[in-house]
């Protein structure tokens, strides 16, 4: 489905501050995947997710999805396939459009000043009734209103609004108290499941990434350390996250945000 062989990424090349990002990186993920992806803070996890995205185009390996070599595809073509959200909710949404003017852009329904179809505003008011948080009774108001856990949901409903071949989630409940977060990894799951959306998400939280989903990767110095997926993942512990972490990279894990997740 998404294929990355022998990705390599390095920033300020040639410089005293040349630092290798994606270290011949390879992953191949299948349709239907629900990857958990966790590492410490500089691993390469976002890294990896821009290289997928097309933020950053890679220096040497390929990309495929689907069998299409999308290496050199610019970014605005493939976010035709792939949909994405970020840490921070302000991103991915329009904050000066409405909550309707939103849905429509992300629909290919137009957006800013488009004439909706009694139709299309049903299907918004459907849509946006599954977050329960009422926000199908303001569809005229301005996203930049609203809080960050409503605007989080907003923006991953308009990036699952019309199926993406993959879902990139990079910590997008990081940002959020404790309630609305469960509340939106809740939605999350229940629109890739529903859909069959195959998804990547990293997370710092070491027992969600062993629950959630069907498979987990951990990251090290721009590359797949460990992978498991299954009945292989099955009855790992966070402990077990740590040794497999020792035994690959010869040290512990020091990252007090994984460890106190």
């Amino acid at each position: 489905m998404l294929t990355l062989s022998n990705i390599k990424l390095v920033f300020s090349k040639g410089t005293p501050d040349e630092k290798i990002a994606l270290n011949n990186l390879s992953l191949n993920v299948n349709d239907k995947d629900f990857i958990t992806v966790i590492g410490a803070n500089g691993a390469g996890k976002s890294t990896m997710f821009n290289a997928i995205a097309g933020t950053y185009l890679t220096d040497e390996g390929t990309i495929t999805l689907d069998g299409k070599d999308i290496t050199s595809m610019p970014e605005h073509k493939r976010a035709r396939l792939i949909g994405r959200l970020f840490q921070d909710p302000m991103k991915g949404s329009a904050p000066g459009m409405t909550i309707e003017e939103n849905l429509a852009l992300a629909a290919g329904r137009g957006g800013w000043l488009s004439v909706l179809s009694k139709k299309d505003k049903k299907l918004f008011r459907e849509k946006l009734s599954l977050l329960d948080m009422g926000l199908e009774d303001r569809m005229n108001q301005q996203v930049g209103l609203l809080s960050g856990g409503q605007r989080q949901a907003l923006t991953l409903m308009m990036a699952t609004i019309n199926p993406p071949k993959i879902l990139l989630l990079d910590e997008h409940t990081a940002a959020l108290d404790p309630g609305t977060a469960e509340k939106v990894l809740n939605l999350t799951t229940k629109i890739v499941d529903e859909n069959k959306i195959t998804c990547l998400m990293i997370t710092h939280n070491m027992q969600s990434a062993l629950e959630l989903g069907n498979r987990t990767i951990m990251m090290d110095s721009g590359r797949v350390i460990f992978d498991a997926a299954n009945e292989e993942r099955d009855g790992l512990t966070v402990n077990d996250l740590l040794e497999k972490f020792k035994s690959s990279v010869g040290q512990n894990l020091d990252n007090d945000r994984m460890l106190l997740s």
